[in-house]
């Protein structure tokens, strides 16, 4: 299992792409684009983007992993193959929701820290813009590896004339899930600042495990890749306009009242 993590960390630097890291960056640009983030008014952003990166890839590789396979061997250890497979839109849960608690709790890292040396008290729309800022490292940091795994397995233009929409499948699933990290921690950094943290984590680590539990539908035969790509631009794109929603409301107007 230690070489398996370690070999999953080192992927990420493996096979690095100009295409695949540009396209990465462009795709964390446009979604983070609608939270108006202060990058250039407030340079600490800039440490939040990259340390939410390698925070986030860290504890995939080092607590993610390990977790879901002992909770897979604890499932086994009471239940046959044969069960968990007929019984696999419920024995997916656990590990569904860790990927979104450890990835949701890795990226609030840099949140909690900017929160902390501000006093424990920052306007809501800016802990908003600080968690989206963190949520878009990480998507940006998965989106170019994953671009450049596709790169790396030779992947060409002429595929997409020979198999249309499925060759474009996997930009089409990082472009969304980039949304979705942005998105996901942007509600964290919201409610941190609300004086909401831990509501708000676990909102955001379930809507991350419903995002994740495609994978589920998928295997039990439900979806297939195009409806999974569907569903993960879905639940992206609504819960993108929650997030901007929050971000861009004005807020409530306050009834004047004469003394007395």
């Amino acid at each position: 299992m230690t070489e398996f993590m370690i070999s999953f960390f080192v992927s990420f630097f493996q096979n690095p792409s100009a295409l695949g890291i540009g396209l990465a960056i462009i795709f964390g640009a446009i979604w983070l684009a609608g939270y108006w983030p202060p990058l250039f008014k407030e340079p600490r952003l800039w440490a939040v983007l990259i340390s939410s990166a390698i925070l986030a890839l860290t504890a995939v590789s080092f607590i993610q992993i390990p977790l879901q396979i002992w909770a897979g061997q604890a499932l086994g250890h009471f239940w046959s193959e044969e069960v968990l497979l007929s019984w696999i839109l419920l024995a997916g849960i656990p590990q569904i929701l860790l990927s979104g608690l450890v990835q949701e709790g890795a990226k609030l890292v840099p949140v909690v820290t900017c929160w902390w040396r501000s006093g424990r008290s920052i306007d809501p729309k800016l802990g908003l813009a600080i968690g989206a800022v963190a949520g878009a490292g990480f998507g940006i940091f998965e989106a170019q590896w994953a671009h450049n795994t596709i790169f790396a397995s030779g992947w060409t233009w002429e595929a997409v004339q020979t198999g249309g929409f499925m060759a474009l499948a996997g930009f089409w699933e990082r472009f969304f899930a980039v949304a979705a990290h942005t998105a996901f921690s942007a509600l964290v950094g919201y409610g941190l600042a609300k004086g909401w943290g831990w509501q708000f984590y676990l909102i955001a680590s379930c809507l991350h495990g419903l995002l994740n539990y495609s994978a589920v539908l998928l295997q039990a035969g439900l979806f297939t890749v195009v409806r999974v790509e569907i569903y993960v631009a879905v639940v992206a794109v609504l819960v993108t306009a929650w997030a901007l929603w929050l971000r861009w409301r004005k807020p409530a107007a306050q009834v004047w009242e004469s003394p007395r």
